[in-house]
C-alpha cells in the first residue's frame, strides 16, 4: 500500500521506519534540518538496544509524492489546519487519512447518532476547513500510546508503548480499516480496530486535566495525581468530562479513581504540555481542553472546573508565546 505519513518526527518517523521494514511503500514528509539528514542519511529508529534505517522517500512538497492510499496525519492537531491545502495532491477518490494525534479530532461528529450528527468544531476545524477539504469520508481514527522522541535530525528514539488503536467514525470494521490494521500489526505494532470514540475519551480523559495542570504548576504526573488538591481538581474536571462524553454515547470502562490511579503509577513524567511550555513551542490546549469545553455546551453540561483551570492555561500560554 502506499502510505505517506504526513509530518515525520517523534511518532511518524517510528511509524515510517517500522512500516517501511515490513515492505510498505511508504513516502515521509518533513522540514528542516529533520528533512535533510532523512535525504542523506535514512531515517534511524533507535528501539530495544538496537537501531534501524529505512531508506524512504522523504520531501517537503506533497505534490511530488501523487495520491495515496492512506495518509496518517501525525501533527499536532492545531498544525492541521494550516496544511490542508498542501496535502490535496495525495488526496486520491479513495484515500483514508488517519489522524494520529492526540485530543478531540475534527471529524468527532460525522455519523454520530443523535441530534449533534455532522457538526463541526470551531476549536478544532476553524471555519470547518477541514470537514470541506479532507473530508470526514476519508476519516479513521487512531488513538496513539507510544512515547517517542527525536534526539537529533534524522534520528528517532523509542522510549516506550507500541499500540495504535485505529477505527471507523462510523464503528464498522470496514476493510480499509481492517487493512490499516494488518499493515501495522506486520510493522510490529499492537493496532486493534475499535470504537474509536470509546478509545479517544480514554486518553482524552486524562490529557485535558493532568495537561494543563502540569503547566500551570510544572508538577510531574506522580505529584498531581497523589496531592490531594491537584488530585481534587483533576478529578472533577474528569467527572465533568465523563458526564459530556456518556452525553454523547460514550462507555467508560473505568472508574475515575482507576484512571487517576493509573497516571500517578506512570511515575515522575512530564506532560507533553509542560516539555512544549519549557521548550517554547505551541500547546495542544484547544484539541485537549477547549474542544471539550465545546462539546459541554453543545450537549448542555455545566464545565466550570473545566473552563476555571482552561482559562488560567490559555493565558499562561499566551504570556510565554506558546498559544
Amino acid at each position: 500500500m502506499k502510505i505517506c505519513i504526513y509530518g515525520a518526527g517523534a511518532i511518524g518517523g517510528y511509524l515510517g521506519v517500522q512500516l517501511a521494514l515490513a515492505g510498505e511503500d511508504i513516502s515521509l514528509v518533513a522540514r528542516g534540518p529533520h528533512l535533510e539528514a532523512i535525504r542523506r542519511d535514512g531515517l534511524k529508529l533507535l528501539i530495544q538496544g538496537e537501531e534501524r534505517l529505512a531508506r524512504v522517500l522523504a520531501t517537503d512538497d506533497p505534490a511530488a509524492l501523487g495520491p495515496q492510499d492512506y495518509v496518517i496525519i501525525t501533527l499536532k492537531a492545531h498544525s492541521v489546519p494550516h496544511i490542508v491545502s498542501a496535502m490535496q495532491p495525495l488526496l486520491g477518490p479513495d484515500t483514508a487519512v488517519v489522524t494520529a494525534m492526540n485530543g478531540v479530532p475534527w471529524w468527532y461528529f460525522y455519523k454520530l447518532e443523535g441530534p449533534w450528527q455532522d457538526r463541526t468544531l470551531e476549536s478544532v476545524d476553524p471555519g470547518g476547513g477541514q470537514w470541506q477539504h479532507i473530508g470526514p469520508q476519508r476519516a479513521i481514527g487512531c488513538v496513539v500510546y507510544p512515547a517517542c522522541e527525536v534526539p537529533k535530525p534524522g534520528v528517532i528514539e523509542h522510549v516506550s508503548g507500541d499500540r495504535f488503536t485505529v477505527g471507523e467514525p462510523s464503528g464498522e470494521k470496514t476493510e480499509r480499516a481492517q487493512a490499516l490494521s494488518r499493515a501495522l500489526i506486520a510493522g510490529g505494532f499492537k493496532a486493534p480496530v475499535r470504537r474509536i470514540r470509546d478509545e479517544i475519551w480514554v486518553k482524552l480523559w486524562g490529557n485535558l486535566c493532568f495537561n494543563p495542570i502540569s503547566a500551570l504548576t510544572h508538577a510531574t504526573l506522580d505529584v498531581i495525581a497523589t496531592e490531594p488538591g491537584t488530585r481534587c481538581i483533576a478529578r472533577a474536571m474528569m467527572l465533568e468530562a465523563q458526564t459530556i462524553g456518556e452525553r454523547l454515547g460514550v462507555r467508560f470502562g473505568v472508574d475515575v479513581d482507576k484512571r487517576i490511579d493509573g497516571a500517578a503509577a506512570v511515575g515522575a513524567h512530564k506532560t507533553s504540555m509542560l516539555q512544549d511550555l519549557e521548550r517554547g513551542r505551541p500547546m495542544e490546549i484547544d484539541a485537549l481542553v477547549t474542544a471539550v469545553q465545546e462539546m459541554g455546551r453543545l450537549v448542555e453540561v455545566p464545565t466550570p472546573n473545566i473552563d476555571l483551570v482552561l482559562a488560567l492555561v490559555q493565558q499562561r500560554a499566551r504570556i510565554a508565546g506558546c498559544y
